[in-house]
């Protein structure tokens, strides 16, 4: 009489693994590609997560994040704001361009539906194309950025000298040592 394991099979056959042949399928798929290239892709995903309420309420809790609050009421929070906005700019448009890159890489590796050669690539590139569009609109807000700082500069020279001379401190007075 033939022994069973616990789930109610046959101990003394060999148990079939179900998962053998996916190895040989997955490289059968890969096989099939033909000649096309698929690039390994690494994905890093680092998630850091604030949970700091801020004092502010209900107001933007995401964009506070990124940008301090706009207040322009003296040339210092004018430049802070816009060096802010600058930065911020260029870290997104520097993110913004890899996942373009990492989604035309991904959608080059899916298969045309109508086998046609470098179908794939053109449908992967015509896609990734408005991601980077918007990399390159986020490279932009950078520069007009700064743009707007040199801008306000400019064009309140007068008002930002008159303040400035008027911040300077007062020179100490000078010892002289030949009056006794």
């Amino acid at each position: 009489m033939a022994s069973t394991n616990s789930r109610g099979g046959n101990a003394n056959v060999p148990k079939s693994n179900k998962f053998a042949n996916v190895g040989a399928a997955a490289g059968g798929f890969v096989g099939g590609l033909g000649s096309s290239f698929a690039p390994p892709v690494n994905v890093t995903i680092n998630r850091t997560t604030n949970n700091h309420r801020g004092s502010s309420g209900g107001s933007r809790p995401h964009a506070e994040a990124l940008l301090p609050e706009p207040d322009f009421s003296s040339p210092a929070l004018v430049r802070m704001y816009c060096n802010a906005l600058r930065a911020a700019a260029v870290t997104l448009s520097i993110e913004v361009a890899m996942g373009a890159e990492i989604m035309k890489g991904v959608l080059a590796a899916v298969p045309d539906p109508e086998g046609r050669a470098f179908g794939s690539r053109i449908r992967a590139q015509k896609v990734a194309r408005k991601m980077q569009r918007a990399a390159d609109a986020l490279r932009d807000a950078a520069k007009n950025a700064a743009a707007c700082h040199s801008t306000f500069q400019q064009e309140f020279e007068e008002e930002i000298n008159r303040v400035r001379h008027r911040a300077r401190r007062p020179q100490q007075p000078v010892m002289n040592w030949a009056q006794q």
